[in-house]
């Protein structure tokens, strides 16, 4: 179990430099993540609705291939 804890402590350090990368270098980070071709945005009057479909699923593959690499010991 104690693996497991570290596992997660790793990540959440990670995640953590992850965003301190994407604050405090945002003109390297230009990737318009979330503004995609094929991400849904409907406006009508002061209603906005959007879903990230192409984004949602290039961040399944990209997810995907991670744990796959994570998972082959």
């Amino acid at each position: 179990m104690g693996e497991f804890g570290k596992i997660f402590i790793f990540f959440g350090i990670l995640l953590i430099l992850i965003g301190l990368f994407f604050m405090y270098m945002p003109h390297l980070t230009k990737i318009p993540f979330g503004r995609l071709p094929g991400d849904i945005i409907i406006k009508k009057g002061n209603f906005t609705f959007y879903f990230p479909l192409a984004s949602s699923i290039i961040l399944s593959i990209i997810l995907t291939v991670i744990f796959y690499f994570l998972g082959r010991r």
